[in-house]
């Protein structure tokens, strides 16, 4: 979610004066708002050059968006998103050159506003394209982009997806270099909307202008200079559904349109994308937001509950989807400027290592010119930068568990990336058994945010973390890979209780799981034998397509709450590590779904020693 006059807030009110600004006089018969600039010449455009290509790793900049939504004092004293200037975006560019150019952060992107005055009322040129503020940006689009490349620098800009609804102009404003098409020739006859605020008119690809408006909006950007171009409120997702808000055709015009361009265009999709079009957004994008604003849209920049946290629950089933052309998004990394970031340092630690180690582009909201010491050290670290920008794969949960989370990747090399994180509101240990990577003995552990070696560590490493903490390390075992023994969930000797029943399963390791674990459905694994008593971390292999959680009991003893990260789909297989008390000989381990759901499951596979 970016542009204000679309946007909700968290708690689902409304910006009432934003909707006014939107809403007054959107009706079919309304012409194009304030066209400022003359209709270009229909020239045929010369064959473009291939792009170069974009997004081999995440992205890493700054983007306007925080600063405008935030009520923090002073930062918006014309009014609500009246941040977004030309001189405010140059500070930023130069701030940018000079303290993050080194480390790899590059992208200076303006976001929702810029064709907007501060009561929201838009620019378009007369072929119904956004065009600059004339107060927000008196020089235009185009120096602003010049000045950022003179920095050396890469330049992004935003867009609503679809014609929004005053650039329509009653149907009869003509579309750039398409004789013959007007705006009337490129939506549906019933003015149907989309996006995720229903600010636009849903375009029909099935009508040949339709392509060429978005050619004429990719080429003007083109031609301004911009490297990176974020479009929002993209459906499937967005918290619509339906015909009218999927808007795949519309990207996958918007892919076509900037390849015609020549230009190496960025393309950004934004906002808390449908995962079951993950197929659609890799083909046609270089980036997909998984999740809602990361904003709190109050005092501050962001706060820990509106939504840094949230990611924590949603990340993990988008992990195996990112890598080189197209990466997860998890929005703006704002721990940079303190008290108006509305953070601890804890929180910004831990802030910043999810987004390292989930391989979502490192961009900043915070105040450039006004980083803390403290900020400045989290967004320069060059060891947790160069694992974000490494080819090493997204992490994910290796543990079940609630605020006392293990997240862990398996990197080329062997190692390990290995994160811990307390996301309780209490100091609390939390713990990285070796055997829930996989190995058994000892380990080297590398402290990335302190730059230090720990050195030799056996069977584990342990650490107490505050309220919202976090550490992060690399790995590298020097034991032997851990020895299990496996169990298949569809074993005939295994007990069902309740509906639980089993089906097939392509991706599960005896093509079967056990499936229908809901309100009493029950899966009791018999005879699983250990050596000896002790605690051991027992891998669970599951599917499921969403959050679960199971009560999971050794020898009819008391039942632990474990939960289950989702797996993306129903269809993808994960395993996580559950540490159990098994007695020597064979045990029994159940798996309740209680009064709720729990994950289908597909074997557990046992150490063969504690």
């Amino acid at each position: 979610m970016r542009s204000p006059s679309y946007s909700v807030l968290p708690s689902g009110t409304a910006r009432t004066l934003l909707v006014l600004a939107l809403t007054a006089g959107l009706s079919a018969a309304v012409p194009a708002a304030r066209a400022t600039a003359p209709v270009a010449p229909a020239v045929p455009e010369a064959p473009a050059a291939a792009a170069a290509p974009v997004a081999t790793t995440p992205y890493m900049g700054w983007s306007s968006w925080s600063m405008q939504s935030s009520k923090y004092p002073g930062l918006n004293p014309d009014g609500d998103y009246s941040w977004l200037t030309e001189r405010k975006v140059l500070q930023q560019t130069d701030a940018m050159a000079a303290k993050l150019k080194k480390y790899g952060y590059s992208y200076v992107n303006i976001d929702a506003g810029w064709w907007r005055d501060n009561d929201w009322k838009p620019e378009f040129d007369a072929n119904g394209r956004q065009t600059a503020d004339p107060v927000r940006f008196p020089r235009g689009m185009k120096p602003v982009a010049d000045h950022i490349h003179a920095k050396g620098l890469k330049a992004g800009i935003y867009l609503p997806v679809g014609l929004e609804k005053e650039g329509y102009g009653g149907g009869t404003v003509p579309i750039w270099n398409a004789p013959g098409c007007t705006t009337a020739d490129i939506v549906y006859g019933d003015l149907r909307t989309t996006n995720g605020w229903d600010s636009s008119y849903k375009i029909d690809f099935s009508r040949p202008c339709a392509q060429k408006y978005i050619d004429s909006q990719a080429r003007l950007i083109a031609d301004w200079g911009y490297d990176f171009l974020k479009i929002d409120g993209v459906g499937p997702g967005s918290f619509k559904s339906g015909d009218n808000y999927d808007n795949v055709a519309d990207i996958a015009a918007w892919q076509k349109a900037i390849a015609a361009t020549g230009r190496p265009i960025h393309l950004e999709l934004s906002w808390s994308l449908d995962i079951g079009h993950i197929a659609d957004w890799k083909k046609y994008s270089n980036g997909w937001r998984i999740d809602t604003d990361v904003e709190c849209y109050c005092d501050t920049l962001v706060s820990w509950e509106n939504s840094v946290d949230d990611r924590f629950a949603d990340a993990a089933a988008w992990s195996r989807h990112g890598g080189p052309g197209g990466w997860n998004d998890l929005d703006s990394l704002d721990v940079g400027n303190g008290a108006m970031d509305g953070l601890t340092e804890a929180e910004r630690q831990t802030y910043m290592t999810l987004w390292a180690i989930a391989k979502s582009p490192l961009f900043t909201g915070d105040d450039l010119t006004r980083l803390d010491a403290y900020g400045t050290s989290l967004l320069t670290n060059r060891e947790v930068i160069a694992l974000n920008q490494s080819s090493t794969p997204a992490a994910r949960p290796v543990t079940a568990s609630g605020d006392r989370q293990v997240w862990a990747a398996r990197n080329a090399d062997g190692s390990w990336t290995v994160a811990l994180f307390n996301l309780g509101t209490a100091p609390a240990a939390v713990t990285a058994d070796w055997a829930s990577l996989g190995f058994s003995g000892r380990g080297s552990v590398r402290d990335l945010w302190s730059h230090k070696d720990l050195g030799s560590l056996k069977d584990k490493i342990t650490d107490t973390l505050p309220a919202h903490g976090s550490r992060l390390f690399t790995v590298t075992p020097h034991g032997p890979a851990q020895a299990t023994t496996g169990y298949e969930a569809e074993a005939a000797g295994n007990t069902l209780g309740g509906g639980a029943s089993v089906a097939d399963c392509g991706v599960c390791s005896g093509s079967h799981k056990v499936g229908n674990l809901y309100l009493g459905g029950s899966l009791r694994f018999n005879d699983v034998v250990v050596p000896k008593a002790g605690m051991y971390t027992v891998k669970v292999g599951y599917v499921s397509g969403d959050p679960r959680q199971a009560e999971v009991s050794v020898n009819g003893a008391a039942a632990t709450t474990y939960a289950f990260p989702s797996t993306g789909d129903w269809g993808t297989a994960e395993t996580v590590g559950i540490p159990l008390s098994l007695k020597a000989g064979a045990n029994t381990i159940t798996f309740d779904s209680g009064s709720g759901y729990a994950p289908d499951i597909d074997r557990i596979d046992v150490p063969k020693r504690a």
